[in-house]
């Protein structure tokens, strides 16, 4: 786990080194200046001259600045590399996510993948910073002071030898009762984050509802849990102040005891005053030691949590890969599927599609209607190969999709999804995701193929006016019409919509019809809708019911065969009739 995680080091190799080298000339400084003072103060009580004590006070000074400045270093070179490192690991993340499937992504909350990027990483970031410095301080720190104040204070430094230990054990029983609380609190953390994502997304059904009470309340319960995790979790940590008080109080009693006994037994010869205030500022360093490392072990208790989360993303393997020599050209748009059997997950007991046998022609039309669950979208989903299917295969253009080249499979077919996504950014942007060299003429003119450039023309910024995050500021149907103009861009071999003309009226619905048969009459086009207006044109239509094909024709030949196309005829042709 570690080995992944410092790979994203890369670039800031150096500062990640010579981070510990500055911390090295940090403690050798401050750990010197104790026995600049003990010497200093000795020689004042000899009686020494004011030249001894300027030289003894400028040599502190000299001490003093060399600490500071390498501190100052290892501070800068530990908050560069520990930024870079963050940033290369938060890129690594998104780079592995845009390579999942859908099934990848199934496997994953979006809300747990946001915590992922965010608090988990931050979290990695902070420890990585306190192992460069803080943990390279501390242990150099403690063995430099041990091992100066045995030099300095001889017997008096085996106190040492038995708080040290007893600090250490109480801390180490604080860190492991915390280990397990830290790793629960990330998993509220993502239902926390689900919760934010959700009201946001759905403001307006909560506004029209008018649920705003009870999603405040939803976050106020989950928000309440992880303060009172951590909460729970503080109450622990917090007892290492009193634990490392009590230690440091009890050294400098102890040293303070067994100095006055010496001095006063001795006469005086065994420690002088200096040496005993270098004793206590060692004892202090020690100390202070063993509690810059409970913080190490409480912050990395903490980051091991979220590193075995980021890692679990790294891990993650795409359910879809391409092979090693993939075929780069799809011939034509014609679709065949053989003996297709699919489900989302291999613990599935159903399966969502059963025994697809189709075959469409390069530039047919094609309807596809059926009730809600009857896996329209599951069907089509297959032929881009968002997912791959269980049980038999798909082939486009002859060749199996599994055999192409996923960004060559995925530039000939064109899908506008039943969510429709845009993004901020302006009108021009968006529809160029389609094709990021397409001319304005070329995005106006597919703009009026899709019924869009009207509502555009209207706007004061026309094709410049700006589209806020989930086209927010623009209408359901506008929405569509501008993913049917984007789609329309990529000039696909396939064109794939998915309930996309169901928010506008049906009359944009047929001229948007009328558009694809006259100028893209080599696409094959896919229709999924709820309406049969807009598939009974279609060279053939698919009704699907339970995942399986239950009817395959015309119009005309559906409506004398297939119950359920007839029904939904009947029921729609009627309302109709009512509502004139």
């Amino acid at each position: 786990m570690l080995k992944k995680l410092f790979q994203n080091v890369r670039e800031y190799k150096k500062q990640t080194v010579l981070t510990p080298v500055f911390m090295i000339g940090e403690v050798v400084c401050e750990c010197i200046i104790p026995v600049i003072t003990a010497t200093l103060i000795n020689a004042v009580n000899a009686g020494c001259e004011m030249t001894d004590i300027i030289k003894y006070g400028l040599l502190l000074v000299l001490m003093a600045f060399t600490s500071l400045a390498f501190g100052a270093l290892a501070g800068k070179t530990a908050a560069t590399a520990s930024a870079g490192f963050a940033k290369n690991l938060r890129q690594r993340i998104f780079y592995k996510i845009q390579d999942f499937s859908f099934s990848n992504i199934d496997r994953f909350s979006t809300s747990s993948l946001v915590t992922r990027l965010t608090t988990d990483i931050t979290n990695v970031q902070m420890a990585f910073m306190m192992i460069i410095r803080t943990a390279v301080r501390a242990p150099l720190m403690l063995i430099f002071a041990t091992v100066m104040a045995s030099v300095v204070g001889k017997k008096l430094s085996l106190i040492f030898v038995f708080i040290a230990p007893a600090l250490a054990v109480g801390l180490l029983c604080i860190g492991l009762k915390a280990l397990p609380m830290f790793r629960a609190v990330f998993k509220k953390y993502d239902k926390l984050n689900n919760s934010v994502q959700e009201n946001v997304k759905g403001m307006r059904v909560v506004k029209s509802f008018v649920r705003e009470g009870y999603e405040k309340d939803k976050f106020a319960a989950a928000s309440e849990d992880i303060r009172n995790d951590f909460t729970r979790v503080e109450r622990i940590i917090a007892l290492n102040g009193p634990l490392m008080q009590l230690a440091m109080y009890s050294s400098m009693l102890l040293i303070s005891f067994f100095t006055a006994k010496l001095v006063v037994s001795t006469g005086g010869t065994y420690l002088e005053v200096g040496t005993l205030s270098s004793m206590i500022t060692y004892s202090m360093q020690v100390l202070m030691s063993l509690m810059m490392l409970s913080m190490i072990f409480v912050m990395i208790t903490m980051a091991l949590a979220s590193a075995k989360r980021i890692v679990e993303v790294l891990d993650e393997t795409p359910d879809i890969v391409e092979k090693s020599d993939p075929v780069r050209e799809v011939k034509d748009g014609s679709i065949d599927f053989k003996n297709v059997s699919f489900k989302y997950s291999e613990k599935a007991e159903k399966f969502a599609l059963s025994d697809i046998n189709l075959h469409i022609n390069a530039g047919e039309t094609v309807g596809i209607i059926g009730g809600t669950g009857s896996s329209k979208t599951s069907l089509i989903q297959l032929i881009s190969r968002l997912y791959d299917v269980t049980e038999g295969s798909v082939k486009v253009g002859g060749t199996d999709v599994r055999d192409y080249g996923i960004k060559e499979l995925r530039d000939a077919v064109s899908v506008v999804l039943q969510k429709n996504v845009l993004f901020s950014g302006t009108i021009k942007e968006n529809l160029r995701w389609g094709d990021p060299t397409a001319c304005d003429e070329e995005i106006e003119r597919i703009c009026r193929l899709a019924q869009a450039s009207e509502f555009i023309e209207s706007f004061p910024d026309k094709y410049d006016t700006f589209i806020e995050q989930g086209g927010a500021n623009v209408s359901g149907g506008q929405k569509q019409r501008l993913c049917i103009a984007r789609a329309l861009l990529k000039k696909p071999k396939i064109l794939i919509l998915d309930d996309s003309t169901s928010a506008v009226d049906t009359k944009t619905d047929a001229l948007i019809r009328k558009a694809f048969r006259e100028e893209i009459p080599g696409t094959t086009k896919i229709i999924i809708a709820q309406r049969i207006s807009s598939v009974q044109d279609a060279d053939k239509i698919i009704v699907l019911n339970n995942g399986v094909i239950d009817g395959l024709g015309s119009h005309e030949e559906l409506l004398k065969t297939n119950d359920i196309y007839r029904e939904a005829y009947t029921i729609q042709s009627k309302a109709g009739d009512d509502d004139e």
